[in-house]
């Protein structure tokens, strides 16, 4: 229904109806303002679909969010990041409530709250699976009428991508604590992610059958793009797998037998006894890092976009770019290096 008030010598008008977010206008004169409810309201009425605004006053967020996480959730690759954060919505106030009364200002105070708990990165994640969840239904399970209340929502800035890099003795005090356990595991580790730039699941995932020693060529079949890849390896990395398979306790199957959590504590107690050794700063570096390492290497070295972007995986430029971070005073050298090369020719 429309409500009409005059104030500050203006008509203003605002329709509610239940199962739409409430529009409001101002006019001049009162005419306009009740033509345009008229409108309004009959544009209600052609998108309504009968029995859509009951339904949607029964159904609570909280039945959708199950039903996502059950039938939807359960097929990602990204499970239990994303059933994590399925079970911190279910613990908010706003689930219980009908999804005919949920709009944007429920979700912009949630986001304002989350802030002041957690990262703008973790919120932005958060709001698009939001997002998600209204679009999966209203548009596959058949909730046509419903508003995304988070279209609207205004996102926090992203935060600026990580430019961390190995420094000066931070490989030789991580080998050296390394070499402070038996197990190799974690010391092969690193030293092949560097040589490769594989994420950790990527390396944790690596098959025997998938390592041609005679190419010198390492299939990955799972991705995180979902799209499979073969990465060249250096005849270090090459070095490192053939080590790994001569062990005695070598796994038939895997290279890195390990879970993921295993092999996270493993690198945390790296850290920790690298720098009660004397290695200062490395207790923030984290294993992803060493990708940003590897790839920056590769550029480095010389090869083009199109080759470390094979070896990487990236299909986009600008992520490939995000995960380079060439130091300026290395350019620098290059640059007398090659002024010098110049000179030397030109007075031949």
């Amino acid at each position: 229904m429309a409500t009409l008030r005059f104030r500050n010598d203006k008509w203003q008008v605002q329709v509610r109806r239940l199962g739409y977010q409430a529009r409001t206008q101002s006019f001049l004169n009162k005419t306009d303002a009740l033509r345009w409810a008229r409108q309004i309201e009959t544009e209600f009425d052609r998108t309504l679909i009968p029995n859509d605004v009951r339904t949607l006053a029964k159904v609570t967020l909280a039945e959708l969010l199950i039903r996502y996480r059950d039938t939807v959730t359960i097929n990602r690759r990204g499970l239990s990041p994303e059933k994590k954060r399925i079970e911190v919505f279910l613990r908010q106030d706003w689930c219980a409530y009908p999804l005919a009364k949920l709009n944007a200002r429920h979700f912009s105070a949630y986001r304002d709250d989350r802030l002041k708990c957690v990262g703008p990165g973790t919120v932005i994640r958060e709001l698009g699976l939001l997002r998600s969840i209204f679009e999966t239904a209203r548009r596959e399970w058949g909730y046509s009428s419903l508003e995304n209340p988070i279209a609207s929502i205004r996102k926090p800035k992203a935060p600026d991508g990580r430019t961390r890099r190995l420094e000066s003795g931070e490989l030789t005090g991580l080998s050296a604590a390394c070499a402070t356990v038996r197990n190799t595991l974690l010391l092969h580790g690193i030293h092949l992610a560097l040589e490769t730039g594989m994420r950790r699941g990527e390396l944790l995932a690596v098959q025997w059958k998938h390592v041609n020693f005679d190419t010198g060529v390492l299939q990955i079949p799972v991705t995180k793009t979902g799209k499979p890849r073969s990465i060249p390896l250096t005849d270090r990395a090459r070095e490192l797998l053939t080590e790994r398979k001569a062990l005695p306790d070598a796994d038939a199957k895997y290279a890195f037998p390990i879970s993921a959590n295993a092999f996270r504590l493993a690198w945390e107690r790296c850290k920790r006894r690298a720098e009660r050794a004397g290695c200062s700063g490395v207790q923030e570096l984290r294993f992803h890092d060493l990708r940003h390492e590897a790839v920056s290497r590769f550029f480095e070295m010389g090869l083009n976009t199109a080759e470390v972007a094979l070896i990487s995986g990236h299909r986009d430029l600008r992520m490939l770019f995000r995960y380079t971070h060439l130091r300026a005073e290395d350019v620098g050298a290059k640059l007398r290096a090659r002024k010098s090369d110049l000179t030397n020719v030109s007075t031949v």
